[in-house]
This record gives C-alpha cells, sequence and structure tokens, in this order.
C-alpha cells in the first residue's frame, strides 16, 4: 500500500515584530540626533572644520551609523541644509500670517520686518551656516548644498518683495511692484548687515535695526513712487 504524501502547510505570515518598529524610531531619532549635532557645530566650525569624528564625539553615536543613513559628509551637509531651510521658511510662512490690513506703508513694513527678525533669532544656527557657505568656497565638493543655499537666497529675497509690495500697496499695483522690485535686495543686505552684527555681540538688539531698516526702505519707496 502506497505512503500518502503529507504536502506542507503554509505558514502564516507573522506582522512585523514589535522590535522592527522600535528599530525604524531608533534609526530615525539617530538620524535627527546626527541633523541636529551637524547644524549646531558647522554653524560654529565651518563645513571643513567639522570632521565626522567630531560629529561621533558630539552625538556618541557610533561611526557607521553616520554611513548608514548618509553617503558621505557632502550628503550630510547637504541634508543639513534642506532641513534648515524647510524650517525657516515654514517659520516664515508662520510669522507673516495676518498682516495689518490697513495702516501706513511705514507700520505695515515695520510689522514685517519686526516678524522676520523674531524669526532671525530661533534660526541663528541654519542663518550662520549659510552666510558660511555664501563668503567661503568650503563645501564645493557638494554641489547639492550649494544649490540649496542658491534657492534659500533666492527665496528670501521673494519673501522681502512680498513684504514691500503689501507695505506699499496702498500705492497702487504698479508702484508698489516697482518699489518691490527696486529694494528687495537692498532689504536683503539690511538683514545680512543686522544678523552679522547680532553674531559679533555688537550689543544692538534685531528689533532696533529692524525699525531702522523700515526707516530707510520706507523713505526710499516714498522718494521711488514720487519720482515715478
Amino acid at each position: 500500500m502506497s505512503r500518502r504524501l503529507r504536502v506542507p502547510r503554509l505558514r502564516q505570515v507573522d506582522k512585523p515584530a514589535p522590535e522592527a518598529h522600535t528599530g525604524n524610531r531608533r534609526g530615525r531619532r539617530s538620524r535627527q540626533e546626527i541633523l541636529d549635532a551637524a547644524a549646531r557645530v558647522m554653524s560654529v566650525r565651518g563645513y571643513a572644520g567639522t570632521s565626522i569624528s567630531t560629529l561621533v564625539k558630539e552625538t556618541g553615536l557610533p561611526k557607521s551609523a553616520f554611513y548608514h543613513h548618509f553617503e558621505s559628509k557632502a550628503g550630510l551637509l547637504s541634508a543639513v541644509m534642506a532641513q534648515g531651510a524647510q524650517g525657516f521658511f515654514q517659520a516664515m510662512r508662520e510669522a507673516h500670517r495676518d498682516p495689518p490690513a490697513g495702516g501706513t506703508p511705514r507700520e505695515r513694513l515695520g510689522w514685517y520686518l519686526r516678524r522676520t527678525g523674531e524669526v532671525f533669532m530661533h534660526h541663528e544656527e541654519f542663518l550662520r551656516l549659510l552666510l558660511v557657505l555664501v563668503m567661503s568656497n568650503e563645501a564645493a565638493e557638494a554641489p547639492e548644498a550649494m544649490r540649496t543655499v542658491i534657492a534659500v537666497r533666492g527665496e528670501g529675497r521673494d519673501h522681502m518683495r512680498h513684504m514691500i509690495r503689501s507695505s506699499f500697496a496702498s500705492e497702487g499695483e504698479d508702484a508698489a511692484n516697482a518699489v518691490a522690485d527696486a529694494l528687495a535686495h537692498f532689504g536683503m543686505a539690511g538683514f545680512d548687515g543686522a544678523f552679522v552684527s547680532l553674531q559679533s555681540g555688537d550689543a544692538k538688539p534685531i528689533s532696533e535695526f529692524m525699525e531702522q531698516l523700515a526707516d530707510a526702505m520706507v523713505a526710499m519707496g516714498e522718494a521711488l513712487i514720487a519720482a515715478r
């Protein structure tokens, strides 16, 4: 009598073990720890002056963790800049919600610049690193990061144009656009100078710079409109 063949039963696929979810969370946490440490150290030492060994000491994570999350030091810088830019412009959008409906150009621009100055105060690490990269060529090996720097500067000018255009809206669309186009770069230069002064410890609050910058920009804008 022939023996009956036993057909093996298919095993039910188990759900991922809790340890797998724990590992994913741990991985995300270690990646964020690396990004935070890199942003903090690079903003002080610069890109060239920040080694992976330094970040290993700063975080207590093994070197293998860095290369697990990021292919290279240049890739880490790119991720730091992308995260910083996202957080900075999200804060800018939040700060500029519900602008005053009326008021003079000076009152409206003063409101915008004061709010922007507050954002600068809460994103010092990102802005410090941004300026270091703008003024040096030390991140030439990280072209993606430098593209982020250029994009941040461009988006910053767009925000400046919006602030100026909105502040002079009562003068008519054409006049507001003309003033915004003429003064956007000047406004950016004013913020750059104010931030450098803040980092230099010149003992002058950024809010005072913002009031003076608003005075100057409104006077220039009114002169441009009068000339038209």
